[in-house]
Order: structure tokens, then sequence, then C-alpha cells
């Protein structure tokens, strides 16, 4: 975006100074009480934060929250600035976080958003780590406050579905060896993915290396480089993984030191990434070799159990006895069942173990306890009817072999279902070309050599040939020739785009028909495909609200289970024993004893907290991959969640609702002076501006001299931009305003008649009006027109028929603004707003109750974007990773806004469908399982069917949020010609 956002702009002072006078209060304690110099000198630096607080009116206002800010403990101070909407706090992170500012400010009753200051981000990193072992959400609990307990960490968000953990943290007082082994110590097994934004990591294999002492001597030359920040070396495998700055050095640098050290005799490569799919895929063949290994013994379990009692010569050779009672057959079984127990089901006591050693419990517990319940009664009644001559033993060795076996074919499902929501994380992926053809020139810029490379070899400033046919190989510019490039994996635009020298290239693209030469400017991680991806995987990380509602049912929903258990294993055991039922209830191979047992482990695992934890995450994976695939990036849970609620959207008009390339169509003078000399003082003041309808002024300029092919104008002094309504400066010392009827009239310069007409009749034409004055006296006035975009009235319709309210609102004046909304069927206007009057109209729409969304460019909708419950940046390209907005809309497609709301709707309708499965499987089958059909019809579960049913619930969230992938949008859309106009 052609300015990064206008509310980081305001904010970009290291000091005070810039913000307007405010009243002041005397600072509160800087630390909690009882907390001593020395614990004080630890701590360590202060942090600031910047917050945009939407509400304020008066300076008693901005008194309100700074003296609720300063009750904060930790706070070193907070000064509030009224007219520009901000408040700047310094604070000490080990007492406060900005979550607490936040929230506190909000409880004042204004609206906060956290904004990041540059200085500060840049001293805190963001560290990716995989984690191995968790099932449910109740893990991903102990997990995320393990590490929130940490001093420097700011944020720690973990993730079910992807198994992955985000971890915001501040450098200077915790490193990411800290950060896993917080992990380690919480159970779980952690994997370091990416230490931190600022720096590339690749792992590079040496072949040819003999000793130990050589991989120290490689290390040595490698450290040595420029741009080089951390080396860790495997000897075993002969592997050196790497961080390293892009701007200073590249992998190809790296293994010709590694290859020039060894003088020819070492053969270094790139090491392929162990990145998710490949764990994934390690998960998956685990899971399959367990539930295969534990069917080799489980089979004859179950034949001896349950078939060959039933067949006359195999049931006699199995009950002949051997010691007392103790037969051949439970011999059989105990020894085939012990395998699955401890060898096989070993997973679930490691996992119970951990969980329980961190004062929690997840659904490993339930399994451990179920089978073992069943596995050692069983023993203990072999084992008296071994000591016994008339104790008849009833074992149940085949439910808990069973029961494991089943549990492991349900995970087995699930992580093969679970791998096919990050599809689309794949895909993109997929996008990059495994080679690249690298050029060598000389200093004249021609060609002297060719050499095919890695892909991932390529480093900043190399210079690429791109064949017609071939995929673009990085981010960069094209040096020379032309051709047409297919963008459409990227943008989703469909038509192809000409590229000629100095148009920039996206790599993963596909170049149609000519010859390029590219100079890369973006690699590895800072490339637009990889950013794509990383948003992807922020918003499969990040959170819906709804999911609170999971995680409040796992506290509390292990501990239950287990009581239900227990209480009915005693009910049915008691009303045994004291004649509640009559005895033909009993099976005949059971005794009221072993019948309690049954109901008591079967409630015990049945109940699944698995599929409750991956309703949502599973859903909302799923949902934004599909969105990414047809250009619209939500940015997690939360857009969605308030996406699917949104009843009302504010569009903007230029470049939202118009094509957003502005031309002069018409110009009137009422001076004599000539055209070029007018139109060079216009643009001399207009080149300063960042205005869409400056930059068509200075355009059209450009035609008077056609000669020249970047024309100079004269200087400008005292240049001040007007927000909303206009510039003014002095150019060859005249005084030159430029801007709307408003400006004039503030600035006291007289209108003419003939002018005002004009003015009408541009409006009336839905175009610009802007007037220019030079030294006090109207000069002349330029019609600028912006066309609509196609099936902008369609759109409008549309959403209307969604139940949808439109708002337009711009900056532009009354007359432009009616028509362009009379045009496309809006009936509400507001006109002649500044960005700040916009995100004041949102606000007023909020408080009437709407869900408001709001679709602007990005450029001076920022403020209104942040204001919104849903921001919606359209036509953002490759700024995506810079953008605000809650939803980025690839394309500059209208209809894109009706897919993002339709999608959210699907995907939110999934979560609930989810969670309606999950809860009511949980509500049903628990009281069945507890034998509450037993007295009427004589219906049991047995504990290995219970076990399935279990399994089977997981498995089936995640295949109702995979039928998510064949979403279509609305058939009104297909009826839509939604293609670009492109102005010449």
């Amino acid at each position: 975006m052609a300015a990064k956002f206008l509310t980081l702009a305001c904010i970009r002072n290291e000091s005070f100074g810039g913000l307007s006078p405010r009243p002041h209060y005397p600072s509160m304690p800087k630390y909690p009480k009882g907390v001593s110099e020395t614990e004080r000198d630890v701590e360590g630096s202060e942090a600031k934060a910047v917050f945009s607080v939407i509400g304020m009116t008066c300076s008693a206002c901005a008194g309100s929250v700074e003296k609720a800010v300063k009750r904060l403990p930790g706070i070193r101070e907070a000064v509030v600035d009224v007219l520009n909407s901000r408040a700047q706090v310094m604070f000490y992170p080990s007492f406060v976080n900005e979550e607490t500012i936040r929230e506190t400010i909000e409880d004042v009753g204004f609206q906060a958003t956290l904004i990041q200051d540059e200085t500060n981000e840049k001293s805190i990193q963001v560290c990716r780590i995989r984690i191995n072992g968790m099932t449910c959400t109740s893990c991903t609990s102990t997990v995320e406050s393990s590490l929130q307990a940490l001093h420097g960490v700011q944020k720690a968000q973990v993730a079910l579905a992807t198994e992955e953990a985000r971890v915001h943290y501040d450098p200077k007082i915790i490193n990411h060896n800290q950060l896993l082994e917080a992990i380690e110590d919480a159970g779980f097994e952690a994997i370091l993915i990416s230490a931190g934004e600022d720096m590339s990591k690749i792992q590079i294999k040496v072949d040819g290396v003999g000793t130990d002492n050589s991989m120290r001597i490689l290390e040595n030359s490698l450290r040595a480089l420029p741009g080089v920040q951390d080396i860790d070396v495997d000897p075993t495998v002969r592997k050196f993984s790497l961080s390293y700055k892009p701007d200073v050095t590249g992998p190809r640098n790296l293994i010709n030191v590694i290859e020039s050290t060894g003088t020819g005799r070492y053969k270094a490569a790139i090491s392929p990434e162990g990145g998710r799919e490949v764990h994934r895929k390690e998960e998956i063949k685990q899971y399959y070799r367990s539930f295969l290994w534990s069917l080799v013994f489980t089979i004859p379990v179950f034949l001896t159990s349950m078939v060959f009692m039933y067949i006359p010569g195999l049931k006699h050779g199995l009950d002949t006895k051997v010691v007392n009672m103790l037969s051949i057959g439970e011999i059989l079984r105990w020894v085939l069942s012990t395998p699955v127990q401890f060898v096989i089901g070993r997973r679930f006591y490691t996992g119970s173990y951990k969980a329980l050693r961190h004062g929690s419990a997840n659904m490993d517990v339930l399994i451990a306890l179920g089978t073992n319940a069943a596995y050692f009664y069983s023993v203990y009644s072999v084992l008296r009817a071994a000591t016994s001559e008339d104790f008849k033993s009833t074992d149940f060795f085949e439910t808990s072999s069973m029961l494991i076996s089943f549990i492991l074919l349900g995970k087995y499902l699930e992580v093969l279902a679970k791998g096919k929501t990050s599809d689309a994380i794949a895909k993109l992926m997929d996008l990059s070309p495994e080679t690249a053809i690298l050029l060598a020139l000389d200093s004249e810029g021609n060609v002297i050599n060719e050499e095919e490379i890695d892909s991932r070899l390529i480093q900043k400033n190399d210079v690429i040939k791109i064949l017609p046919g071939a995929k673009v190989a990085s981010d960069g510019f094209v040096i020379w020739g032309q051709s047409h490039v297919n963008e459409s994996m990227i943008t989703g635009e469909a038509r192809p785009v000409a590229k000629r020298k100095g148009d920039t290239v996206i790599g993963g693209t596909v170049n149609e028909n000519g010859v390029l030469h590219i100079k890369a400017t973006r690699v590895g991680s800072e490339s637009a495909l990889s950013q794509i991806v990383q948003l992807v995987e922020s918003a499969q990380m990040a959170k819906a609200p709804v999911q609170k509602f999971a995680d409040r049912i796992s506290k509390y929903f292990v501990p239950l289970v287990i009581a239900l258990s227990l209480s009915t294993f005693l009910a049915w055991f008691l009303a045994g024993k004291f004649h509640g039922y009559p005895k033909s209830w009993i099976p005949s191979s059971m005794d009221s004893f072993q019948l309690a047992l049954q109901f008591g482990i079967s409630v015990m695992v049945i109940a699944c907290p698995c599929a409750l934890g991956l309703a949502t995450p599973t859903a909302v994976m799923v949902g934004t991959g599909v969105g990414a695939s047809q250009g619209v990036l939500i940015k997690g849970g939360q857009a969605l969640e308030s996406a699917h609620k949104v009843n009302c959207i504010v569009f903007d008009k230029t470049g939202t609702l118009t094509v957003g390339k502005p031309v002069v169509v018409n110009t009137r003078l009422f001076k004599n002076m000539v055209l070029q000399e007018f139109y060079e003082l216009v643009a001399a003041t207009e080149v300063n501006s960042e205005h869409p309808l400056a930059k068509a002024i200075v355009e059209y300029t450009k035609k008077f001299r056609e000669d020249e092919e970047n024309p100079t104008w004269p200087g400008a002094k005292d240049f001040v931009s007007i927000t909303g309504h206009g510039v003014k400066a002095i150019v060859r010392n005249k005084e030159i305003i430029v801007g709307n009827k408003s400006l004039m009239l503030d600035q006291k310069i007289v209108i003419p008649v003939d002018a005002e007409d004009m003015l009408e009749e541009i409006e009336a034409m839905a175009q610009t009006g802007i007037l220019i004055s030079i030294d006090g006296e109207l000069t002349g006035v330029l019609a600028i027109s912006d066309p609509l975009k196609p099936g902008a009235r369609d759109v409008i319709s549309i959403l209307k028929s969604m139940k949808v309210k439109s708002i337009l609102v711009t900056g532009d004046n009354w007359g432009t603004a009616n028509s362009i909304a009379q045009e496309v069927g809006i009936e509400t206007v507001i006109a002649e707003a500044k960005p700040e009057h916009k995100a004041e109209k949102v606000k007023n729409l909020q408080a009437s109750g709407y869900t408001v969304a709001m679709v602007g460019d990005g450029i001076n909708d920022s403020p209104a974007l942040v204001a919104a419950d849903v921001g919606m940046a359209i036509g953002a390209g490759t700024d995506i990773a810079i953008e605000a907005a809650d939803i980025v809309l690839m394309k500059s497609n209208l209809e894109d806004v009706i897919t993002a709301i339709d999608l959210s709707r699907k995907t939110f309708s999934r979560i609930r469908l989810n969670y309606i499965w999950a809860l009511g499987y949980n509500l049903l089958g628990i009281p069945i399982a507890a034998g509450a059909l037993f007295p009427s019809s004589g219906f049991r579960l047995p504990p290995w069917i219970a076990g399935a049913a279990m399994a089977a619930s997981s498995v089936s969230v995640v295949c109702c949020s995979l039928l998510l992938k064949y979403y279509k949008r609305p058939k009104k859309l297909d009826a839509l010609e939604m293609q670009g106009v492109r102005i010449e």
C-alpha cells in the first residue's frame, strides 16, 4: 500500500513531543508493593505500547483514560492525546502486559486497539515451535499456561489442529531454548521451526566430511562469514542448521564457503526441511504401524474369547485346565493382551503421566484408567482361578486390547483427516519452481553465462531468466524483455498481466509468452508467496472466541467423566449387592461386580474431549485455506466469527466502488494563461501528495512533456496537506491552492458563478471537481473521473438480498458521492468525511446495534478499518503482510466481499454443527454407556464398542470440517462478469 497505515504515521515519533497538550496526573508507583530494589534491577528494560483509542471527545475523556492506566502496577508513564486518539504507555512487561492495558482502557468506556510501535516491534521476536504429543484442548491449555508464565513472553498461542505454538517474546529477557525447555517440562516434545522474523534459516548437508575436526573447521569458516547469526551442528548426519541475514549473505555463499574449504573434497546441498508435512507423514506411519501390531495380538484375543468358544472342538481345548481352575484360553488371552496394554499402549501411559504431573487430565488419562481397570481386574481374576479349586474366572482381556486397537485406528484416521485440512498451505508451497536459470552479467549488462540452480539458492539482486511457460522463481522486477504473466494463483486475477521493463513480478506466477530477465528483490521468507503462507498459518493458529467455550469445558471434562464413571460403577455394584434389580439382568458369564465394572469402563472410554477440542480449529483451518485459494485471506477465527454476523458494510468510494485509477477528463480556466504553465504549477504542488486524485493530475501533466521520460517539476515551498480538503504550497513565488469547494471557502477565495455551475455539472456526471486558486484568485476547475467497477451495482443488490445494509462513506463532495450512490443502489451516503470521521461513523453504526464491516483500499481508510468489527482491505496485492485489516481481498473485485461473508457464514455454521455433534455425542453416549437403556431393553454398550464410538466421534468432526473444502461461492456471483477495467 502506498501509505503503510495512516494510523502508524502519526505515532512514529520517538518522544512525546509530537502529541497535543493534555492534562497530567501524578504517576502511580512504578512497581507493585513488595518488590525490592534488587528485583527491580533484575526485571529488565521497560517497553512502550501505543494504542488507538476511539471515542474520546474532550480532555476529560483523556484524563479518565490516563488515570485508569496509571493505576495499573508497573506503569512508568502514560500519555493520552485526545486530538489524535492515541495513548502511549511506558511500562514494565514483568508486571503488566499490553492486553491488560487495552482492557483497562476499554473498561473506562473507549475502544482501544494496540498499534505496535516500530522500535518496540523490533525488540519482540516471534518463535514458532512444533509440539508433539498433544491430544486435546486440555494439553494446549497446559502448554499455553507454561509459556505465559515465563518472564519475557508477551503472548503465546497454541493450536491443537496444527500442533504448533507461536510465541511472542523479548530476546533480551528470554531465548528460544528456554521456551523449548518449558514445553518439554510440561511433558511434550518441542521442535523449533523458526526463532525470529528478521532472519532466514537453512539446513545444509555436507558429504565427504570424514572427522568431527573437519566439521569444526567448516563451522569456524561459516561463522566468519558476514551475516551468519547462529549455527547448530549435527555431526552424526553431517548437517549444519544456520540462521543468516538475507540482506548480507545467502545460501549460495554458504555452500561456496563449505566447498572451497574442502578444496573440492566436500559436496554441500540444501537439506529438505523437516516441516509440518514431514512430521504429519511420520505421525501417520507411527499410528498405522501401532494399529497393525495391535491387530496381530488383538485378533487372536478376540477369536479366543468371542468366536472359538462356540466351536466345540476348539472350546474344549481352550477350556482345558492347567493349574486348578486356570485354563489354556485364559493364559493365551493374558499373554497376547499384555504387549498391547504395555508396549503398544505405552503412549497412553506416558501421556497420562505427563498430564497428571502438571495437575491436568487429558484423554490419555481416561484411556489408561479404562484399559487398566479391565486388564488388572482380568489379571486378578486369572490369578484367583489359578489358586482356587472352585472359582470360575471371567476375564476382560479382550476389552483392554480391543479398546486400544480401536482407539489407535481412530487416531490414525484422525491424523489422516487432519493432514488434509492443511492442503491449502501445501498447494501454496508447491507454487515455487524447483529450479531457476541464474544469469551472470558483465559491467555493461550483457549476459556472459547461464547456470541452472536450485531455486532455494537464489539471493537478493540475482538476475534470473524466466522462459515462456516457466514459473517466476522469485519476487523482483523486470530488467529486460516483455511478456504476459498469469498471476491468478497469487492475486486471483484471471487475466494475464502485461510485463515490461521496470514492472514487478511475483514468485510462483507463470510466464506466458515472452522471455524475461528479472532482478530478485525479495527471497526466502520475505517473498509474497512466503508471506501469504505465513498469513494463512497465522490465521490457522488464531483461536476464534467460540473456542473459549471448548477450552472452559475441557478444564472440567476429564475429572467430571472420572467422577461419573466411578458413580456409575458404584451405583450398579451397590444395586446388585442389595438386590436393587432382578438377577435375570446379569449375563450368565458375569456377576454383579463384573457388570458394574463394565458399565464404569464404558462411561470412562466413551467420553471424548478431543471432538470438542477439534470442532473449531479444524473448521477454521479448512475455511481459511479455501479462502486463500479464492484470493480471500481471512486472518483467523476472530475475523471469521465477526464476519458471519456482519449486517452493515461501509464502502469507501475511490479504489473500492470505483476502479481507483482516476483520470483528468476536462479543464476550464477562468484566467488568461498557457494551459501547460497552469498544469505545471498544479503538478508541482500535487507531486508531494499521496492522494489518488493528486497522482491523476501529475500523470495528466506529463502529457505536456512527452519528450521527457521523468520530468522534473518546479520546486514547492511551504507545502501543507489539509486532510480531506486539498493542498497548498508556494511555487515560483505564487501561492497555489488545490482542493475542494470547502477549502476555497475556508481560504476566503471567491468562487465565480461560472465555476459553481461547472461544479454542479461535474458532480451530476459522478465526477470530482477540483478547484485551483493562484495568489488568492480562482483560476481553474478540473473534472476528474474514476469509473465504477463493473458489477458494483449487482454486488450491492446481492448484499441487500443477504440482508446486509450498504453505506457509502467518502471524502469526496456530496454531489459526486450521491451520483455514485444512486448509480450502484446505495441509499445512505456520508460525503466530505475525513479519515477520522469515517471511523466515527463506524462507531456510531456499532452503537446502533450493527455489526459493521469496512471495505477500503487501506490507504486513508485505516482508522475505519481498525474501528470496524471486520476490516476488509481490497486489492492489497503483495502488501498483505503489513495490512491491519481482518480480511484481505487479493483481487480488486467487489464480489469477493460477498465471498468473504458467505464463506465465514458457511464456516461458522460448520463450527456450530461440529459443536452440536461433539456435545450431543457426549450427552447421549455417556448415559447409554452408563446403562440407561439396560433396564428397559437389555441393551448395554461393551467397553470396546464404547472406545470405537469415542474414536469415531473425533474422526467425524474432522471429516465434517473437511466438507468445507467443497465450498462453492454463491451462484448469484457466477452470472457476474467482474473483470477489471484498464485505463490507458
